[in-house]
């Protein structure tokens, strides 16, 4: 029988070449094997600390070298003897214990909160007639008590009058209600949309609440309250929005939202696009995607010298290509959480990267203790932040060099995050307004994820920009230190007769200015006023 010996080598160099061809593509499995690895991993690493982990991006420096550890003890050391002095004697008050003095201190509001007063008589003074003691002080000591929510119901009573000279029948009329043909006093929406927007409680609670205080009403009339309440707000959200607009230093992000149904049994995934500007206003508006073409419906033709500052994501670089002049600013923040992630594959490097970027960190504190503003700010941020920001960069280079790094590297990654973004990481050092990262937007967007811990979704769409709508007046009074409470009583009142033309007024930057010193109230605050 013949057999087959052409794929065999017939010498040596045959033979040595083919080896070679073995190990160079056993060299390439074993690398893309490595590589699958290395993300599985970090996938494994990911889902521990979600499961069981920290989430949070701290990293504590380690402790100096002199600092004892656990079980290390002081050397005996002898005592010195204490010297002392001789004193005259005399006689000290007893000072008051820390209790007496804490529960004797006001801590609260005595405008805005309640104070029911108990009179505790001295015991002594029981069965005595009042001209047999002598009250020569009060001692005050304060508790902080709770009842369940209570809700409140206004009665008006209008009594039906005959004029006895003409004999006319006539009555007050019905009091005016922001909701026509409702039910519901504007202390009730207020109410109603702080507990649902600001503390994160779902309306199917607030209405089981209503039912144990002996309410009878419907989880739809608190759905419709919500939604009609809303829509008057819709034109203040407008006018907020177009101020933000016109700031020249604009943050944006995105979060997801699921609103709507995508098919049956599964709900459209729709993301918020939030939009902070630089007089301390935030909006949240909605959009069906995540796509270019958002950003553009939203901020439009920007004037050449704006800001936008962003993380990486790569749709607002496109978005700045197309709009010339606009400079481009990203965040250290979201540069640091990529050697984060890294950080279980190269711990050393990764230490180093982070030990630099925490010194970028220390001097912007330094700049916030000394209030450095506008031209001190950047001459500060240049001599002592840029020779830091151009080494780091330095570092970065030398170790994209080095052959031995894998480009699926977690480490390798994040070096390529940054480099790539070299130019919109150095904007802040050149201009005094824009900060090192947007974490003062990522703080506004935390509403969001808790809500969707607590009402998990919206039926529409609509229901969505009505969330953003609401979320960004609510986070606004917020950041302008602004009572939620007081502006919705007020503005749900001052929305319909206010002026179109000066519906800005009603936004809360402008609301403080204009109407926070005397504010619409709602008669249930008549009605409990002290005298």
């Amino acid at each position: 029988m013949e057999t087959e010996t052409s794929s065999l080598p017939r010498n040596y160099p045959e033979a040595l070449a083919a080896w070679q061809l073995q190990v160079l593509l056993n060299q390439s499995l074993r690398e893309e094997f490595q590589a699958q690895i290395q993300g599985l991993q970090a996938q494994l690493d990911w889902f521990r600390r979600q499961l069981f982990g920290p989430k949070s991006e701290r990293r504590l420096p380690p402790p100096p070298i002199e600092q004892l550890s656990l079980g290390e003890i002081f050397e005996a050391q002898e005592k010195q003897p204490v010297p002392t002095r001789t004193v005259a004697a005399h006689t000290r008050t007893v000072a008051k214990r820390p209790e007496e003095k804490a529960e004797s201190l006001p801590f609260f509001d005595e405008s805005r909160l309640p104070v029911e007063t108990i009179v505790l008589p001295a015991p002594e003074t029981q069965g005595l007639d009042p001209s047999a003691y002598e009250i020569i002080d009060t001692k005050i000591s304060y508790r902080l008590a709770q009842e369940p929510a209570s809700y409140v119901v206004l009665k008006y009573e209008r009594p039906v009058v005959k004029l006895r000279d003409s004999g006319k029948i006539t009555q007050a009329p019905a009091p005016a209600a922001v909701l026509e043909g409702g039910r519901a006093d504007v202390s009730l929406l207020a109410g109603i949309l702080i507990d649902k927007f600001l503390y994160h409680l779902p309306l199917y609670r607030q209405h089981q609440r209503m039912t144990q205080q002996g309410l009878r009403v419907s989880r739809s009339w608190l759905t419709d309250l919500v939604q009609r309440s809303i829509f008057l707000l819709a034109p203040i959200y407008a006018a907020q929005f177009e101020s933000i607009r016109q700031s020249r230093v604009l943050t944006m992000d995105e979060t997801p939202i699921k609103a709507g149904l995508s098919g049956k049994g599964k709900m459209h995934r729709g993301y918020f696009w939030p939009v902070f500007g630089d007089a301390q206003e935030i909006c949240f508006p909605y959009a069906a995607t995540r796509g270019t073409v958002h950003i553009e419906e939203l901020l439009g033709k920007l004037p050449p010298g704006t800001v936008l500052l962003s993380d990486g994501y790569a749709a607002y670089a496109r978005f700045q290509k197309e709009n010339e002049g606009l400079v481009h600013a990203q965040c250290w923040a979201h540069s640091r959480r990529e050697f984060v992630k890294a950080e279980a594959h190269e711990p050393e490097r990764v230490a180093e990267a982070l030990r630099q970027i925490r010194e970028f960190y220390r001097i912007e504190e330094e700049i916030q203790e000394k209030q450095l503003t506008g031209q001190a700010k950047r001459e500060y941020r240049r001599r002592h932040t840029l020779p830091l920001v151009t080494a780091f960069f330095h570092w970065v280079e030398q170790q994209l060099q080095d052959i031995a790094l894998l480009p699926s590297n977690l480490f390798t990654k994040a070096l390529a995050y940054v480099h790539g973004r070299k130019g919109p990481l150095q904007v802040f050092l050149e201009d005094p307004d824009v900060p090192i990262d947007s974490n003062h937007i990522e703080r506004q967007i935390r509403p969001i994820p808790l809500g969707r811990k607590n009402w998990l979704f919206c039926w529409t769409e609509l229901g969505a920009e009505y969330l953003g709508i609401i979320q960004s007046l609510l986070s606004t009074c917020r950041l302008q230190g602004v009572d939620p409470y007081d502006y919705l009583v007020d503005v749900l009142q001052r929305v319909a007769t206010h002026p179109a033309k000066d519906v800005a007024q009603l936004t809360p930057r402008l609301w403080k200015e204009h109407f926070a010193a005397n504010p619409l109230r709602s008669p249930l605050y008549h009605v409990r006023k002290p005298a």
